[in-house]
């Protein structure tokens, strides 16, 4: 069956107050839910990034608006897509991870990668190191978070970071802790990390990339002699679904309008259309062997709008 999840990057809602932001974030929580939803994300990110908005922006810190949303929902599975390694020391990760998933009766999804926004990093005065330091310090993290999700006290010597009996008490309620999920399409390295810690994997792209990198990280799960299908990959991608053509075409236009996105451009980066064109666009990745899809929505999108993704997506399970 496969895994459907809806990412929120965008706290923009033009008619909402700043003291009711939480309360718009967590009725879209709930839409998506109730919709038939596997998960909810939202972006690890300290101001909002280019392709979404300006960074004046509203931008929340994710694990507290999860910690929210998690009190608010009962079943969806909730999580950050993706955490920066280099934003947080990973022990800390590994609690905040396990604190949300006791928070959320073991509903919690560790997304992490090797991070890549410069600007914000020297703008909130964190280190941002070479490629291949950040690589190393997120298999240092994955290996840390992994131990401290798993047993109750953890010593990890990294390349550069580690922990020396670190307690992690109480442990996560999901069996065998929570899910990792790695983001990023880097054949030699991301996916690399993928087939040996990963529990779920999301790309970006069209059908022949995807196809491509799907492969590839097949390849390695050979390498390490793990079994591919232990891993739920997703493809991450906008969506516009409205009732007609018509509408979701005046959408399409107003989007591309506001991102300034040529049309060579737009299907690459956006599926729109009546719910039959987007459950044909959705088969149609799927059949290329992904084990799911996560979709976010133009900034803006109401609560009706998720449930008629969620209510188009259903009939595909």
């Amino acid at each position: 069956m496969p895994h459907f999840g809806l990412q929120l990057p965008s706290f923009t809602f033009p008619d909402v107050a700043d003291a009711e932001l939480f309360e718009r974030i967590a009725e879209i929580a709930g839409a998506a839910e109730d919709a038939g939803f596997d998960s909810f994300w939202v972006m690890d990110h300290y101001h909002q990034i280019a392709n979404i908005g300006p960074p004046s922006d509203p931008m929340l810190e994710a694990y507290t608006v999860l910690s929210g949303v998690a009190a608010r929902t009962s079943r969806i599975s909730l999580g950050a897509l993706v955490t920066g390694v280099t934003y947080r020391n990973p022990a800390f990760v590994a609690k905040v991870i396990t604190t949300l998933d006791i928070v959320s009766s073991g509903r919690a999804i560790l997304g992490i990668g090797a991070a890549w926004n410069e600007a914000e990093s020297r703008a909130y005065g964190y280190d941002f190191p070479s490629t291949a330091e950040r690589f190393d310090r997120l298999e240092d993290a994955l290996r840390i978070c992994r131990s401290m999700f798993t047993q109750p006290q953890s010593t990890v010597h990294g390349k550069i970071a580690h922990v020396d009996g670190a307690w992690n008490m109480p442990q996560p309620v999901h069996p065998g802790g929570p899910r990792i999920l790695i983001g990023g399409g880097g054949e030699r390295k991301t996916l690399r990390l993928a087939a040996t810690y990963a529990d779920m994997w999301n790309g970006f792209g069209d059908p022949a990339m995807v196809r491509h990198k799907l492969e590839v990280l097949r390849e390695h799960c050979d390498a390490v002699g793990r079994d591919p299908a232990e891993i739920v990959t997703t493809r991450l991608g906008t969506l516009i679904v409205a009732q007609t053509m018509a509408e979701a075409e005046r959408r399409k236009h107003e989007w591309q309008e506001q991102r300034g996105v040529p049309d060579e451009s737009v299907e690459a980066r956006l599926w729109w259309g009546d719910p039959d064109a987007i459950r044909g666009q959705a088969k149609a990745m799927l059949d290329v062997g992904l084990g799911g899809l996560l979709f976010n929505m133009p900034a803006g999108s109401s609560p009706e709008d998720v449930r008629l993704a969620g209510e188009t997506l259903a009939t595909l399970r």
